[in-house]
């Protein structure tokens, strides 16, 4: 438990300096720890967004809804996700 805390206030950290690839891997870290925390999805699906890593973000999301159905945060960063997705197909056709 101690060492799960641990890891998701580095990744908060590493959050609130900008650097999401170092705290989506620090809230990967806890997911090995602790399947069940569902604010370490919504926070590494958060990084992923920023890293334009929008499957990944929506996976992570799709993930905790699967257990909350009602969580405000996956639902919002999921719709972010899907956003980023079809922003990338478009581009992908003018191509």
């Amino acid at each position: 438990v101690e060492k799960f805390k641990r890891l998701k206030n580095e990744g908060n950290d590493f959050v609130k300096m900008g650097e999401y690839e170092e705290a989506a891997h620090k809230y990967s870290e806890c997911m090995k720890l602790n399947t069940e925390e569902r604010t370490v999805y919504t926070n590494r699906a958060l990084c992923y967004l920023k890293l334009c890593k929008y499957e990944e973000a929506k996976q992570d999301c799709d993930h905790v809804l699967q257990i909350e159905d009602s969580n405000i945060k996956a639902f919002y960063r999921r719709a972010l996700a899907y956003k980023g997705l079809q922003v990338r197909q478009k581009n992908m056709a003018g191509i």
